[in-house]
């Protein structure tokens, strides 16, 4: 039992961290602390890096680097400093990925990722020491780091190396998926502020809920069951893409160019509504493109639908919801792919959670979209995530069944079979037998339920004499591989097993284990029992 679990939201455009003592879960498991940002509305910070010239130092992390850099620009002292305004989506994870700062040089991506959970670690443990007499020890606490659902199994690892890098001890450190995580801190609440006055704990055993995560980069779409004991079982593969709410910064960053770049638009009229443009931008654009913004607007294609008074820009609603477009559409349109897969019909309510799902336009959008499924927002969604992240770690047990994302298997030369094996695979061993080469031996099959935990099909193989024992196991997305070499087959691990050939019983048994995000291949000889254990390295091929 640990005295405190500590969760880290290192998010793919905001981030934040919370915690619970262990005697305070057990009292209420929503009494959960989440970080405040003194004197920011925001229950995050912005994903921002700042890192000193040296390339190994943090300054400053979130609002205080954006605040930093901009000091450092005004000054024109910034060009050795590295600046990173994270967009984690668009980063494929591997162990050799290099960054790009805001000054064209690049670090590697792990000691960024390091620092940064280093810096959300470290404050962390200031403000959950001072409610306390004594210290926290760092065997006393568990910590939680969340990740999207979305992301494949080397970006999980390496999140894992990165907090490894930043002095969280891999046995004391558990990855969390988004949406899970969410959906047990919704468990929890009795009542939620609804149109529909649902609340998840409401919900009986066997009653099945869309998950949907929409976050600043990314969107997550999952489908869970309650089950007997109050926990939650995935029934259907999370999905989803970089569809969050920096999609409207995005359109709206564009929308902005297009009144100072003159490009041709054609939005639709309606009223006005009204905000405030910072006197800072106005001097930005001069300075930048030689141009007097209010004149810009006169002069650009939203003429008639935008105007300028003051500091105030008044935009035609039609224009502002335009933003929204992309984002809104892309999420609506998987959202309808998922729920008619037939593995979903039982589905009757709808979770919204993370910080997007609390724009009005999102809500109106999804409510009009499925009028017969209810819908469940708690307060404060945006926390939903970081706070249920806490339970997970206090109570890991309560995820308990996932759906595989990939086919997993192990490498072997079986007899061949013409009707199954492609002729090109064939070999003739030295006992004069017909053998398929490098075949695809199948443990677990993409979309099938995996129960947390528990070893998949334990499964024989015999060692020809004179050969050494080697397990070597594959992972690809379709579900009917032939041979390790078919296209999008990779390796994700291997195992010797030491074998003397005056061996009698030369049988290996081989079981996958999966327990939580990571995933422990077993190997036992059977005639000594002796056991071999090794994890799957997602990032080796990378």
């Amino acid at each position: 039992m640990h005295l405190l679990v500590a969760a880290i939201d290192f998010g793919t455009t905001y981030s934040s961290w919370a915690f619970a003592f262990s005697h305070d879960y057990d009292n209420d498991p929503t009494k959960v602390s989440a970080k405040q940002w003194n004197g920011h509305e925001s229950l995050k910070g912005p994903t921002s890096v700042l890192i000193k010239p040296d390339g190994k130092t943090l300054h400053s992390f979130a609002f205080d680097a954006e605040a930093k850099y901009a000091e450092l620009i005004e000054e024109d002292k910034h060009k050795d400093w590295y600046f990173f305004k994270m967009m984690l989506w668009k980063q494929k994870l591997n162990r050799n990925l290099m960054l790009e700062a805001e000054n064209g040089q690049k670090l590697l991506a792990r000691t960024v990722f390091a620092l940064s959970i280093k810096y959300l670690k470290e404050d962390l443990l200031a403000v959950s020491n001072d409610r306390i007499a004594d210290a926290v020890l760092p065997t006393e606490i568990h910590w939680v780091l969340t990740v999207p659902a979305i992301w494949n199994n080397a970006a999980k690892q390496f999140m894992r190396e990165a907090a490894e890098e930043a002095g969280i001890e891999s046995h004391m450190l558990t990855i969390a998926l988004e949406p899970e995580a969410a959906s047990l801190f919704c468990r929890h609440l009795s009542v939620e502020k609804s149109g529909d006055q649902l609340s998840l704990a409401s919900l009986q055993a066997g009653s099945q809920y869309l998950v949907l995560d929409a976050g600043g980069g990314t969107v997550d779409i999952t489908v869970h069951e309650v089950t007997p004991s109050g926990g939650v079982k995935e029934l259907y593969k999370t999905s989803g893409g970089a569809w969050g709410g920096t999609k409207v910064n995005d359109s709206f960053e564009e929308f902005i160019a297009c009144l100072v770049k003159k490009r041709d638009v054609d939005p639709d009229k309606d009223t006005k509504f009204v905000m405030r443009v910072p006197l800072t931008f106005f001097t930005t654009v001069k300075k930048r493109l030689h141009k007097d913004f209010k004149k810009a607007v006169k002069k650009s294609s939203y003429s008639n639908s935008v105007s300028l008074s003051s500091d105030k820009l008044n935009i035609d609603p039609t224009v502002a919801r335009s933003f929204f477009k992309e984002s809104i559409d892309s999420t609506i349109e998987h959202l309808k792919d998922v729920l008619q897969k037939r593995e979903n019909t039982g589905v009757k309510a709808i979770l919204m959670v993370g910080g997007f799902s609390e724009s009005k336009m999102l809500k109106k959008a999804v409510k009009q979209t499925f009028p017969t499924l209810k819908m469940i927002i708690p307060d404060e969604a945006g926390l939903a995530v970081l706070k249920g992240a806490v339970m997970f770690g206090h109570e890991p047990s309560q995820i308990a069944e996932r759906i595989s994302k990939y086919t997993y298997g192990v490498c072997v030369h079986t007899l061949f079979d013409e009707k199954v094996h492609p002729e090109s695979a064939k070999i003739t061993d030295t006992d004069g037998k017909d053998r398929c080469q490098n075949f695809f031996h199948k443990h677990v099959i993409a979309g099938q339920s995996l129960k947390v935990g528990e070893a998949q099909a334990v499964e024989i193989y015999s060692i020809p004499q004179n050969h050494e024992a080697v397990i070597t196991v594959f992972a690809t997305e379709s579900k009917t591989p032939v041979l390790v070499t078919d296209p999008g087959c990779r390796q994700v691990g291997q195992c010797s097993i030491p074998m003397a050939n005056t061996e009698a019983d030369r049988e290996v048994l081989v079981r996958m284990i999966f327990g939580g995000t990571e995933i422990d291949v077993e190997c036992t000889k059977k005639a000594t029992g002796i056991v071999s254990h090794f994890n799957i390295d997602f990032l080796s091929c990378m």
